[in-house]
């Protein structure tokens, strides 16, 4: 039963006891935002801001909601993605206060209404995991516009979308891509989604992932994690790529790289993590091993043809949940996970908290940095300023018990000039 109410829309309100304690258990595993939360605590840096923030609603992102809180923000929270919802973390957050609008499952029609709810909190700042708010904004009410400082951006697609936008000049206002600072991209795209996405598989299916062939469609920061993974599983990694620096990467990195029709006869597994459409279609489809599994880690739902599969399918059954079989008419078996969607948040938890930590902490900072920073702002994509992606990263040494070397005068002085030759 869904629970519409003014200030949330949330399966069920009951689960909120379950929900704050996976949120606790999450925050004792991110100690750098926790440390931002305290200093937000004392300095209230974000007093008054209006933030909405359309992302994954997990435990993860139920502290940083925390955090801006602390930092005195009034915050409304939106899912970014109709399957990545967890419903009891949503109903903890309503019952804490949060506007809060995010029910897992939800079709296209109400994701985008909860949205329009959330949006009535006439955002000061925006934060996306793929751009929608931001989209939507834009396209549908650009009332908002006057009243927002910008935007923050947590994902690789929702990146490329805002600089193609930035680029036909028709972003109104400032966004930091903070899906580019190196402590979220290299880590976060790496070691989360590696880790979450084959929990995700395994979750779904519970197959032996040792001995498999497994395509990797895709081999940037999210792609490498994901073969890294499925690698240290016993899993014989084939990677797809278009980008000849990348693929060559992959191949030094020890993987075997051919193109996608290639790849399709010889896959067990597939997993899509490219950000674009229709990477995975029929000509791929009709080339695939009896019981292929397909599934995707992109942040969109379409990677893999879906409307390629089904029209070639004789017969369409929902096998397990979270695994459509579609039947093609020489009796081959395809199974596809999450309907296309992301499977390490449809089919698990998505990323740990000691990665979220830091992209968090990012979200976090950049959220100060824009209110601070705001008037000088251009309507552009900014990166996260580098004293940011530093101060996450010693932060995050520091909770780790981990020292690094520093250099001495004479290193320094080495380094910085061009005279010192041999």
């Amino acid at each position: 039963m869904v629970i519409f109410v003014k200030d949330y829309v949330v399966k069920d309100i009951k689960m909120a006891k379950q929900g704050a304690e996976r949120i606790e258990w999450a925050r004792r595993h991110m100690p750098v935002l926790n440390y931002i939360k305290e200093e937000f605590q004392k300095t209230k840096p974000l007093k008054g801001v209006n933030v909405i923030a359309c992302l994954h609603v997990t435990v993860e992102t139920a502290n940083l909601i925390s955090t801006l809180q602390a930092g005195g923000a009034n915050v409304a929270l939106t899912a970014s993605n109709p399957l990545s919802t967890q419903d009891d973390v949503a109903a903890a957050l309503a019952k804490g206060g949060v506007k809060v609008y995010a029910i897992r499952g939800e079709n296209e029609k109400q994701y985008y209404e909860n949205i329009e709810s959330a949006l009535k909190i006439k955002p000061n700042v925006t934060l996306d995991d793929g751009a929608d708010v931001i989209a939507t904004v834009h396209s549908k009410h650009p009332e908002y516009l006057k009243g927002i400082y910008g935007g923050c951006e947590e994902t690789t697609t929702g990146v490329i979308r805002l600089r193609a936008m930035a680029a036909d000049g028709a972003l109104k206002y400032p966004v930091i891509a903070v899906n580019d600072a190196e402590t979220k991209m290299m880590f976060d795209n790496r070691y989360g989604t590696g880790q979450s996405t084959l929990h995700g598989i395994i979750n779904a299916t519970n197959i032996l992932l040792a001995g498999k062939n497994v395509v990797v469609v895709g081999y940037g920061w999210c792609g490498r994690g994901v073969a890294m993974r499925a690698k240290g599983m016993g899993s014989n990694v084939i990677v797809v790529e278009v980008s000849p620096r990348k693929a060559l990467e992959a191949a030094m990195d020890g993987f075997r790289v051919m193109d996608m029709k290639q790849a399709a006869k010889e896959g067990d597994l597939f997993i899509t993590v490219t950000g674009d459409v229709s990477v995975i279609r029929k000509e791929h489809f009709k080339l695939m091993k009896d019981q292929a599994i397909v599934c995707n880690s992109g942040h969109f739902n379409v990677e893999i043809d879906l409307e390629d599969l089904g029209k070639m399918a004789k017969k369409v059954n929902e096998v397990k949940t979270d695994v459509m079989e579609y039947v093609l008419d020489d009796g081959r078996r395809i199974y596809v996970l999450a309907e296309g969607r992301l499977v390490n948040l449809a089919c698990a938890f998505g990323h740990p908290p000691e990665v979220m930590d830091m992209s968090f902490a990012n979200q976090a900072l950049s959220v100060k940095h824009i209110v601070e920073n705001h008037k000088k702002l251009k309507n552009e994509v900014y990166k996260v300023p580098e004293a940011i992606d530093n101060r996450v990263a010693k932060m995050k040494l520091e909770t780790m018990g981990i020292s690094i070397e520093k250099l001495t005068k004479e290193q320094e002085k080495y380094l910085s000039s061009w005279s010192m030759g041999t």
